[in-house]
């Protein structure tokens, strides 16, 4: 239901912010052509990252730059072609990829609603690979034993990897089994189904397209609540010591 006139349901506080799509406003970037861009999380609000929702049109294309900066993305609904330097790809539903540093890359498409994840790289060693996938192929894994939170991992766990994008699935009724606190930022999209969120001492009622930033050591938890399955997409930043962020 739409919030009346002058109301939203969209919180920006200190150390975490719920922004739900009621608000949306358009951010242009350059080249993107046919491709509306949304910046839903960006410094000065996060510390390290930008969370970016693109919708394509007909002829739609979005070109990130190989700069110092990489990018995990996923496909929300729709289908669309990716280039990550030479290299070409085609998406659908579900479907994600990485973009090491370095490396162009453009996204084509006519129809597709894609969520991009974007910080600058700390080196380690070796430069990450490129990384493609579709979530329906990845194996759940029941989180700390529970099969009632199941986690998808989309990105390898690879200490090359200095950033993780996961698929969290909970069954209704279920939550994680604490409430967390801990020095990794995020950046959340829920996918589907609703829940209630907590984030420091608030509690938040959720549902599909929210999407929720929260600032290192903000606590944070979550159940989902109706009759149906809840999932969301999250990013975090991993594998570095806290003094090189």
């Amino acid at each position: 239901m739409k919030p009346s006139l002058g109301e939203t349901r969209t919180v920006i506080a200190a150390r975490h912010a719920l922004i739900a799509p009621d608000g949306h406003v358009p951010s242009p970037l350059p080249d993107f052509h046919a491709a509306i861009s949304f910046v839903l999380i960006a410094p000065p609000l996060s510390f390290s990252f930008a969370q970016i929702m693109i919708r394509f049109s007909e002829g739609g294309r979005a070109t990130f730059p190989a700069d110092a900066d990489e990018t995990a993305l996923y496909v929300q609904s729709g289908s669309c072609t990716i280039s990550i330097g030479a290299d070409c790809h085609g998406l659908d539903g579900g479907g994600f990829a990485f973009s090491p540093a370095g490396q162009q890359l453009t996204i084509n498409s006519s129809d597709a609603v894609v969520t991009c994840f974007r910080k600058k790289y700390h080196p380690l060693g070796e430069i990450p690979p490129v990384v493609v996938g579709n979530v329906a192929d990845v194996v759940p894994v029941a989180f700390l034993g529970n099969p009632q939170t199941m986690l998808k991992t989309l990105l390898p766990d690879d200490l090359r990897f200095d950033m993780a994008m996961n698929v969290f699935t909970f069954e209704p009724g279920a939550g994680l089994p604490f409430v967390e606190t801990h020095v990794m930022e995020h950046g959340l999209l829920m996918l589907s189904g609703k829940g209630i969120y907590q984030l420091d001492s608030a509690r938040y009622a959720v549902a599909a397209d929210d999407v929720i930033w929260m600032a290192p050591w903000c606590p944070q938890w979550f159940r989902a609540e109706g009759d149906q399955p809840a999932s969301y997409l999250y990013y975090k930043d991993i594998n570095r010591h806290p003094v090189l962020k």
